[in-house]
């Protein structure tokens, strides 16, 4: 009855949603391979009652009216030379104080550190942050250290930075720590979201390391898990588990400490383009691909039972990567196609359709990446949801994702408690089997950046570690040394309180100069 033009995404088919301001999800099989309108009897639309269609078709949700908006010329990032490297990472990383790019350096591999209000044009001289040998694939701010941020490049490397409060005055070139294990590129970094200094990252020698960033180890290496390049890594909301998308088709959920495969879906996606895989809040995989005729599919999967999706919805036929962002507060998927020029917006719910389209945000130019803020970055007065940094060939242009409200009052159903900056575990309480949900905290006032402390890094003595990083260690049934983990602790405490003197001692030693030379001037002006 509606052709072969009623698809999902279909540029110019999704009219007969806009017009009544729908999802176009919101009926219809879920596990067909394609996303029709709704079928309603074999009456056309004109002759139905308006009440009987607005029953059947409007779905009640408070983020149907969500509206992007592209901020003005005069706060974007400008002359900016995002990298031109062949990786589908985003390019780019966002908290509360910092943007971080990846750009296009000559002799090595660079990104730009940016404190959020250095809007307008960048210098071509301002610092970088310069110390890897080839070209930088990705990049990921620290969830506990707003200061910290892991870099992966095509020198086989990670490093880890420590980007000073205020931002760069120079190019930084020595990085906190080197973490050195994979035999090919890394192209794949991401923390772990609840244990502090627990780093992940994925190389195209098919392997997965877990580093204890805090001392420079390598204590876990999945090196026998993939048989191909792996796409992507996500964690779960509480760090036990990680999915993988790989080049070999399958979608895998691993527990890394046990080092093993809890679940795996061969051809996830038909399609032999990259795909993308990530966890909900609820436990459930949420994944992006291709299907046999290259067009883009999104689908949900039960770990418990991947035998068949939860829902499966075909899009368009771009050949973009989907890259997608994910909300837990919300429940909103945002995806954003390397190459498209919109993003596109779902809700994920736990009743049929299970994936509900919500809006798509529309520009001219293309998008060659996108930084997504962390909820706790996000503006509160104005009911704003989801910021994203879009990167253009030469600037970076944040989007602001609100609902509109007509009350100034704070939204509490908009913004539920939000994981917060404060780790609620150690490095060695994860490696040792410990989980624990992020420690959340209430958005009511508006987040306030607290100060970080500084990464500190203890290498162990290497004539008493064991070669854990090239072997299927059995490091989770040895237990630590308690008394050596809290003394390193008590080591770092001491050198923060240390530092702090020291810079308020400075502080009022400058502020004595200050007076004696005001002072000075009144005299001679009362002279």
């Amino acid at each position: 009855m509606y052709g072969p033009g009623s698809q999902l995404g279909k540029s110019g088919n999704n009219s007969w949603a806009k017009e009544r301001g729908c999802s176009i999800a919101c009926q219809g099989s879920l596990t067909s391979a394609r996303l029709h309108a709704p079928s309603i009897g074999e009456r056309p639309l004109s002759h139905m009652p308006w009440k009987d269609t607005m029953r059947r078709v409007v779905r009640q949700s408070k983020f149907r009216h969500v509206f992007g908006q592209a901020v003005k010329n005069d706060q974007c990032y400008d002359d900016i030379r995002v990298s031109r490297v062949t990786w589908d990472s985003s390019f780019c990383a966002v908290n509360p104080r910092f943007v971080a790019i990846i750009i296009e350096a000559s002799g090595g591999g660079a990104f730009l550190v940016l404190p959020l209000h250095k809007t307008g044009r960048i210098d071509k001289s301002y610092p970088t942050v310069c110390g890897h040998t080839g070209p930088v694939l990705d990049i990921d701010w620290c969830p506990h250290n707003d200061q910290v941020i892991a870099s992966g490049s095509e020198d086989c490397t990670v490093m880890v930075w420590q980007i000073p409060e205020n931002g760069l005055t120079l190019s930084l070139t020595e990085p906190v720590v080197i973490l050195e294990g994979h035999s090919k590129r890394v192209g794949i970094v991401a923390w772990h979201p609840t244990a502090r200094n627990v780093l992940l990252s994925a190389g195209c020698d098919n392997a997965i390391i877990i580093w204890n960033v805090g001392t420079g180890e390598a204590l876990i290496n999945l090196d026998d898990m993939h048989s191909d390049m792996i796409y992507n890594v996500s964690w779960n909301r509480n760090g036990s588990l990680i999915c993988t998308a790989s080049k070999d088709k399958k979608v895998r959920v691993i527990d890394p400490r046990k080092q093993e495969i809890v679940a795996e879906k061969e051809k996830a996606h038909e399609g032999a383009r990259p795909m993308r895989a990530i966890f909900l809040a609820d436990g459930n995989v949420f994944t992006t691909g291709f299907s046999r005729m290259s067009e883009r599919q999104l689908a949900l999967w039960n770990p418990k039972n991947m035998q068949e999706p939860i829902a499966l919805h075909e899009m368009d036929t771009s050949n973009g990567v989907l890259l997608p962002f994910y909300d837990p507060d919300t429940s909103i998927i945002y995806l954003c196609g390397k190459g498209d020029s919109s993003i596109r917006y779902f809700e994920i719910t736990d009743e049929s359709p299970y994936v509900h389209y919500l809006n798509t945000f529309s520009s001219k130019e293309p998008q060659r990446g996108m930084g997504y803020m962390p909820k706790r970055g996000l503006d509160v007065n104005k009911c704003e949801i989801a910021r994203f940094f879009k990167l253009h060939e030469r600037k970076c242009e944040p989007i602001i994702m609100t609902v509109p409200r007509k009350s100034d009052l704070f939204q509490d159903d908009l913004y539920p408690d939000t994981a917060g900056p404060e780790a609620a575990l150690e490095a060695e309480e994860w490696f040792e089997g410990k989980n624990a949900d992020p420690i959340l905290i209430s958005l009511k006032h508006g987040y306030i950046p607290g100060k970080n402390r500084d990464l500190k890094v203890v290498k162990k003595n290497i004539l008493d570690s064991k070669p854990t990083a090239n072997k299927k260690c059995d490091l989770i049934s040895v237990p630590k040394k308690t008394t050596d983990t809290a003394s390193v602790q008590n080591e770092a405490k001491l050198d923060e309180i240390l530092k702090e003197i020291k810079s308020i001692k400075d502080t009022i030693c400058n502020q004595d100069e200050r007076i004696s030379k005001l002072e000075q001037q009144m005299a001679k002006i009362a002279a």
